[in-house]
C-alpha cells in the first residue's frame, strides 16, 4: 500500500467536491460546506499519517467527495468516470440509502461500509467526527442521544481500522455527552 497520496489527486477531488456543494452551508452555520469536506480530510490525513499500510489516494480523494452523491446529487457513474470505480464503489458506501426507513439507514450504511477497504471506514469515522461539533439549536434531547449512540456505534463497527481515530471519536462521542439536557 501507499501511505502517499498525490497532490493532483488531493485537487482534483477537492475541486470536483466545491463545485459539486457549491452554494451549499454547513448545516446550522453561515459557513461553506468545504469547511466540513476540509475538516475531514484533515482527519483523514492524521489517521493515515499515525499508522502504515494504506491506500492514501483513496482515502484522501473518498474523504473530499464523500457526500457528493447524498447531497449534490452527483451520480455513481460521474464519480467513476472521474476518479475510477473503487473511488466511486466507497463513495457509494458512504452515501445513506434515503430510500430506507430512517431507523434502519445506519445499519445499512456500516454494513456497506464494512465490504469496502479500511480507508472508507476512516473516512466515515473522520467524517462523525467531524459532525460530532454543539447540535443544531433545533434538536430535540432525544436527537442529540440518539446522535451520540450512533457515534458509538460507528466506533464500535470500525474501531479495527485505525487506532488513533477510533481514539478520537471515542473521545469525541464522550465530550458530547456534554449537550445532552
Amino acid at each position: 500500500m501507499n501511505n502517499r497520496w498525490l497532490q493532483e489527486n488531493y485537487i482534483k477531488a477537492c475541486t470536483f467536491a466545491a463545485k459539486a456543494h457549491n452554494g451549499q452551508s454547513v448545516p446550522g452555520t453561515d459557513l461553506p460546506y468545504l469547511v466540513h469536506l476540509s475538516l475531514v480530510s484533515m482527519e483523514v490525513i492524521a489517521a493515515i499519517g499515525a499508522d502504515e499500510g494504506y491506500d492514501s489516494d483513496l482515502a484522501m480523494q473518498c474523504a473530499w467527495l464523500h457526500d457528493t452523491i447524498e447531497d449534490p446529487g452527483k451520480t455513481y457513474e460521474e464519480i467513476s468516470e472521474s476518479f475510477g470505480n473503487r473511488v466511486a464503489d466507497g463513495v457509494q458506501a458512504l452515501t445513506k440509502n434515503n430510500s430506507l426507513p430512517k431507523t434502519d439507514r445506519m445499519a445499512d450504511s456500516l454494513n456497506r461500509i464494512k465490504k469496502q477497504p479500511r480507508e472508507i471506514w476512516i473516512v466515515k469515522m473522520a467524517d462523525r467526527i467531524t459532525n460530532l461539533q454543539p447540535p443544531p439549536i433545533h434538536w430535540s434531547n432525544e436527537k442529540i442521544i440518539k446522535y451520540r449512540e450512533e457515534a458509538l456505534l460507528i466506533h464500535e463497527e470500525l474501531k479495527a481500522a485505525n487506532e488513533a481515530l477510533a481514539t478520537r471519536l471515542l473521545s469525541k462521542a464522550e465530550e458530547y455527552k456534554e449537550y445532552i439536557r
